[in-house]
């Protein structure tokens, strides 16, 4: 099944694009998945373990940082092609 994601995160602190930077490197090492970006978020698209997967090992480093932050995620069901996509 193809999943499209749109991620949104928030790191509060001043230096807030440097966590998004990684976030969205990390992101892009995974060859099987599309990612884009745009202004504000970044969309995932491919099969749904393989994202999810993808997105928790991402994740992971940045919620172990101590710069506190909130990831806001949007899961569809859909097949929807990201904008800017890198692969």
């Amino acid at each position: 099944m193809t999943v499209s994601v749109d991620i949104s995160l928030y790191p509060l602190s001043a230096d807030y694009e440097t966590p998004i930077i990684a976030f969205i490197d990390r992101l892009q090492t995974h060859e099987k998945l599309d990612v884009g970006t745009n202004n504000l978020s970044t969309q995932v698209r491919g099969e749904y373990a393989e994202v999810m997967a993808a997105i928790t090992a991402a994740m992971e480093p940045t919620l172990a940082d101590p710069t506190k932050c909130s990831f806001v995620l949007k899961i569809l069901n859909v097949d929807v092609v990201p904008a800017n996509t890198w692969r």
